[in-house]
């Protein structure tokens, strides 16, 4: 039992429920601050008894996302309500009506949207995604949702030590795949950063460690650096009588890693470690002449790199995000980038949707800045509308709609349209009207033609071209990427696919009972993923179309059978991590609640995926497939992410056990420049030196460089690391990397 001293916590309570109340000060109106005492008193009686994972008491956890609302996001009383009371209706007595008694509607619809959906879901549904897709209706209506969400998602994710491993990898998964996008979409940079900084903290952590380690170590240099670059500009803009401040701040810890990762460099060579920010006061109507007036005398005493210039400023990014961004040539040598902005848009790009409104309600935003969110918010709400799908694939449509880049095109008549970045002529005939849309043969750009699936670029101006006879077919959804123009779609070919899916249906029914097996939802899962569809719907339109022939089914019940009496596990009923557990604690006693890969597998069955083939020494989990047992992967595996995310239920802990000698494939490639003897040099260090069994090797020479790729049996991770150091020792061996 920990111990604990009951007054100390009363007054760190208080100490942080006084800090929202001083920061929300400049935002409360008459009787709001009543509200929110109501609101924290609620709170602490129905939290009182609990406590959280780490042993603190958990009305912690509703103060901090109360306090991320006001001092990171910028909300104001019916968030900081919200916020305080988003647990309540989950883990205690209270019911919604009480709340709207108390609080008013407003609060108890943004509870609502916030609150998990309990009960009991089909097999192989995902209830993350239901949840998802739940708390996205209410954000339709009211955006303060999400922006709730994202500070409860951030208060968890900067407490997830005190989580089990297998729940840090689910959390931190999710997190990655929809909340990371969803605040860069929103605009919250500060937000979106952590985020992705916490979950590479929390699944590769090594790699975490170590850039922390190096920008602190580069810390003292680049301070100084920093200083020397921005005193002439300093200099200049005081003289032209600007009030401005200049911020120099590191590139976030997971932006470095994914240009390490993206470029393959070590960290020494990425050169843009750091942004140099010039923020300036500027009256509204001269925001843009202030900006690009600060650029000509950043440009005056360093050289810009041309293709690395972003005007944000003549046209806003869709989140709102304004500012001028160019890449310059230090005197040291080394590029910098820029940013030059207002200190209202500095604002924006720092608290996103939260301050759009604080300007809107001045009026202060030009129309044009406008539209992007709510656009974006009414593009949401058609998805919603339009998706009778499985939740799983309405994520998926919803993640393409959190996308990067934006490109510009133009009518013929020369109205802007903005588009995501990769979007077709396909796209843009929807975006112009469902009608023209559906009849689109193909477009005229700049006055080329061009078909149906041409990318736009730039400054296109483009021309659809229609006909009458033309109708949506199934291909088309892979020429388009806007969820406007995928919903359109889908919704053509839904009457002609309703048809199919019930004949699919009807002939797998009677099949089954041909073969007297039960038409039952697990079964229908289990053709699911033997037929390797992603959807029982999907499943049941290929058979109603024949691509999958019915005859097929019957393969299915001797895959089954011949499975039944192979199966020597008597982990039969294991659908999830409860039900693992419950049952290993049987098998192997109390204390047993995870897989050890290596001896269990007299109890347990299990594979290694072979999408990431992982090693003794990897850091794995264990994954419930519905027809293949338990498969183990790596975290780091490119299917990790999804699988984490949607079905972080089925995700079960494992870990290698250090006794066995078994050996697994694994894959290197070497880089090197080229001589005579090179390869005899590596296969003599691979073969001799740790007895290792060679698979394959491919050797690639090109103009004096030398690329070649190795597959070999390792024990476990040590014995590959000392393999590429050994590796790395051969004369004219650059680089030598694992791939999967």
């Amino acid at each position: 039992m920990i111990n604990v001293d009951l007054e100390v916590e009363r007054k760190e309570i208080l100490k942080r429920y006084r800090k929202i109340l001083r920061l929300a000060k400049p935002l409360l109106k008459d009787g709001d601050a009543k509200l929110i005492k109501k609101a924290f008193n609620v709170s602490s009686e129905a939290h009182k008894e609990m406590r959280r994972k780490s042993g603190e008491p958990y009305i912690y956890h509703p103060l901090e996302v109360a306090l991320i609302c006001v001092e990171e996001i910028g909300l104001g009383t019916t968030s900081i309500v919200a916020a305080l009371l988003h647990d309540v209706v989950e883990d205690t007595e209270w019911e919604l009506e009480d709340i709207e008694r108390e609080f008013g509607p407003k609060v108890t619809m943004i509870i609502d949207g916030l609150t998990k959906i309990s009960g009991v879901f089909d097999y192989g549904s995902s209830q993350q995604a239901e949840n998802f897709r739940k708390m996205l209706l209410t954000l339709s209506d009211d955006v303060r949702v999400i922006l709730i969400k994202l500070a409860d998602r951030l208060n968890n994710m900067r407490t997830l030590q005190s989580m089990p491993r297998h729940k840090q990898l689910k959390i931190a998964s999710e997190t990655m795949y929809l909340y990371a996008p969803l605040a860069h979409r929103l605009g919250l940079y500060s937000i979106k950063s952590e985020l992705e900084d916490l979950y590479l903290k929390y699944t590769d952590t090594e790699t975490y460690q170590f850039i922390v380690g190096k920008i602190k170590e580069t810390r003292l240099s680049r301070n100084k650096f920093i200083k020397s670059f921005t005193a002439p500009i300093e200099r200049e803009l005081t003289a032209q009588g600007f009030e401005f401040t200049i911020k120099g701040r590191p590139k976030s810890v997971y932006s470095i890693y994914n240009k390490m990762k993206k470029q393959n460099i070590p960290f020494e060579e990425v050169y843009d470690l750091f942004a140099i920010r010039v923020i300036i006061d500027s009256e509204d109507e001269s925001e843009k002449a202030d900006s690009w007036q600060v650029y000509s005398i950043v440009t005056d005493f360093y050289r810009p790199n041309p293709d690395r210039l972003r005007d944000w400023i003549s046209t806003p990014r869709a989140n709102g995000y304004e500012s001028l961004h160019t890449t310059v040539m230090s005197n040291t040598g080394q590029w910098v980038e820029v940013q030059i902005r207002t200190s209202r848009m500095d604002d924006i790009a720092e608290r996103g949707y939260a301050a759009h409104w604080k300007y809107k309600e001045k009026d202060l935003s030009p129309s044009k800045n406008g539209p992007g969110l709510d656009e974006w918010i009414t593009q949401v709400r058609t998805l919603l509308e339009s998706n009778d799908g499985s939740a799983i694939e309405f994520m998926d449509d919803f993640r393409g709609n959190l996308f990067q880049d934006e490109v510009f095109v133009f009518t013929p008549k020369g109205d802007l349209k903005v588009l995501p970045y990769g979007a077709t002529a396909l796209d843009f005939a929807f975006e112009i009207h469902s009608e023209v849309g559906e009849k689109c043969i193909g477009a005229k750009i700049n006055q080329r033609l061009v078909p149906i699936n041409h990318k736009l670029k730039n400054g296109d101006q483009v021309e659809i071209l229609t006909s009458k006879k033309q109708k949506p077919s199934e291909d088309w959804l892979k020429s388009v990427i806007t969820s406007r123009a995928k919903a359109k779609i889908k919704d053509a070919l839904k009457e002609e696919k309703k048809s199919l899916i019930m004949d699919g249906k009807e002939i797998v029914q009677r099949k089954l009972k041909q073969m007297k097996m039960d038409f039952s939802s697990v079964v229908v899962e289990q053709l699911r993923a033997f037929f390797e569809t992603k959807t029982a719907t999907e499943f049941y339109f290929k058979v109603g179309k024949g691509i999958i022939d019915p005859t097929s089914i019957k393969s299915f019940k001797d895959f089954k059978q011949t499975k039944k009496k192979k199966t020597k596990s008597p982990l039969q009923h294991v659908t999830d991590e409860s039900s693992f557990t419950k049952e290993i604690k049987n098998l192997k006693g109390p204390d047993h609640d995870q897989l050890l890969i290596g001896e269990d597998m007299d109890v347990v069955d299990y594979i290694l995926a072979k999408c990431c083939n992982p090693i003794p020494g990897d850091d794995v989990f264990g994954f419930v497939t519905v027809n293949e047992g338990i498969k183990i992967h790596r975290t780091s595996c490119p299917n990790a992410l999804e699988l984490l995310s949607n079905h972080g239920n089925r995700v079960i802990k494992a870990r290698w056990t250090s006794q066995q000698e078994i050996a697994f494939l694994a894959g290197l490639k070497i880089v090197g420049t080229d001589r005579v003897g090179l390869i005899n040099d590596l296969t003599r260090v691979i073969s001799s030196e740790l007895k290792v069994n060679m698979r394959s090797i491919t050797v690639d020479s090109d103009s004096g460089l030398f690329e070649g790729s190795i597959k070999l049996y390792v024990h476990s991770t040590n014995h590959l690391d000392s393999l590429i150091n050994n590796l790395m020792e051969v004369q004219g061996v650059i680089k030598v990397t694992r791939f999967d």
